[in-house]
């Protein structure tokens, strides 16, 4: 009979529990910890994790290329000396290597001493979907981060929180389930997204289950709330609840809060490479950076230069704990924010960021001005007759001029949108910095375009120019 490694014989529970603390021994752990005192243990974790890079394939061809030896790491100080990665090197191992690419390190593992494997992928939105891997170990610290995330956030004990986070191949859901399940004494409903559960039945279940947390991607939860009235539960009242935790953004949350009877809302940020990597605390100024786990850099997205505390750049992400499976070394997100400069009042030494801010890489350049979609819907969110929902669409004419349309849903009768049309149209212009065209349209008519029912993440930009 064969013999291998169960999940949790594959490394040391109790230990990580230790060293990675979330409720109250975070507190005890970190507060008026110094700077100086976490980048030592920054360093101590990052040594490991580049040890374990050298014995992987991807690693070795990817650093090699660029010149560096292992000698050349000898503390956090070297890390500039590695190039960053980003998915389209995942992918081009994936290709080089199918189905799993070279970047996972499981290949010189003899079988029977194999770790086990959660095994994923991205939803594939962007082209073929990307493998995700992860060893118990760093499974485990990334659902505890989330957990410790909504703990800070002051989740209440036997809370009874609903998940609209997608499952099947798509990591979301169950990374988030495992989060509650292992690390919270929450009732956790997996409802996923209105595909897997019908959004009629997502707010029933609310109502029979007396759901009291949502969790999830913003505009989905959003929806919701207008499903519930249309099934005749008042949120406030019927309905009541008090935390809302998902990928805010630039969206609104007044009009979020509105919808759902004034919940208190939280952010927190991560991708499915690197897990959880920051996270809005009780004190709603920014999102606190687990320094512990990651070490985040803010870099110039066209010279990969950092940036000094304030200014906009692409998030590069090293987990410090991910040392078994997939390490995860200089992963540039593409996603764009800044580090706040002021004093975390929290007496925490982690540094805090403004959250997502946008993507670098999809962003529509016209007439010389860098636009992102994602940020042209909180620039109408004065404007009281529009109901969140919008799309750019970038297109060409016959004479080769860009042009982009931003599409938004409105209250206003269509017999009435010819003066606040005028007045979108200049909002964008004066906020963008050029003019774009405007077209207003009713609740529900950009639907089967931005999948805002159907996907996690809606779709806010149609490039039509190619």
């Amino acid at each position: 009979m064969a013999s291998y490694p169960t999940y949790f014989e594959s490394f040391d529970h109790k230990q990580m529990l230790k060293d990675y603390p979330l409720g109250d021994e975070l507190n005890t752990r970190f507060k008026n910890m110094t700077r100086e005192q976490l980048t030592s243990l920054q360093n101590e974790r990052f040594l490991q994790v580049v040890d374990r890079a050298w014995q992987i394939p991807f690693y070795q061809r990817i650093w090699g290329n660029a010149g560096v030896k292992p000698s050349d790491i000898k503390s956090l100080d070297d890390i500039t000396k590695l190039p960053l990665i980003s998915k389209s090197d995942i992918m081009d191992s994936v290709e080089k290597y199918p189905p799993l690419g070279d970047f996972h390190g499981l290949d010189d593992i003899p079988a029977e001493e194999r770790p086990p494997i959660v095994f994923h992928t991205t939803s594939g939105t962007t082209g073929t979907p990307q493998p995700l891997l992860f060893g118990p170990k760093s499974r485990e610290i990334q659902s505890l981060l989330v957990a410790r995330s909504y703990r800070f956030m002051g989740l209440k004990p036997a809370a009874t929180v609903q998940s609209c986070y997608g499952h099947g191949m798509i990591n979301g859901g169950h990374y988030i389930r495992e989060a509650v399940t292992h690390y919270t004494n929450a009732l956790f409903l997996s409802a996923g997204t209105g595909v897997e559960t019908r959004s009629a039945q997502q707010v029933s279940l609310m109502h029979t289950f007396g759901t009291n947390v949502l969790v999830g991607f913003v505009d989905y939860i959003k929806r919701l709330s207008e499903v519930a009235r249309e099934e005749g539960l008042i949120p406030g009242e019927d309905i009541k609840i008090d935390m809302i935790i998902g990928h805010l953004g630039m969206e609104s949350r007044e009009s979020i809060a509105k919808a759902w009877g004034g919940p208190e809302l939280f952010d927190w940020y991560g991708v499915g490479d690197t897990g959880t990597i920051a996270a809005e605390g009780p004190d709603h100024d920014g999102m606190h950076v687990w320094e512990d786990a990651h070490f985040l850099e803010v870099l110039d997205a066209e010279t990969n230069q950092p940036l000094p505390d304030g200014e906009k750049g692409n998030m590069v992400v090293t987990c410090l704990y991910k040392d078994d499976v997939y390490p995860i070394i200089r992963f540039n997100t593409y996603d764009l924010t800044e580090v706040i400069p002021t004093e975390n009042k929290m007496s925490m030494p982690f540094k805090r960021i403004r959250g997502f801010m946008g993507r670098s890489d999809n962003m529509v350049k016209l007439r010389g001005i860098n636009i992102y979609p994602q940020g042209v819907g909180p620039m109408l969110d004065g404007r009281t007759e529009f109901l969140g929902e919008f799309i750019c669409k970038a297109v060409r004419d016959k004479n080769g001029r860009d042009e982009m349309i931003v599409m938004a849903e409105v209250s206003t009768p269509e017999d009435q949108r010819a003066d606040i049309q005028a007045e979108y149209a200049k909002i964008l212009k004066r906020k963008i910095g050029i003019e774009v065209q405007v077209e207003l349209l009713s609740e529900g008519e950009l639907t089967h375009l931005t999948q805002v029912d159907v996907r996690q993440k809606p779709i806010r930009l149609i490039d039509d120019r190619f």
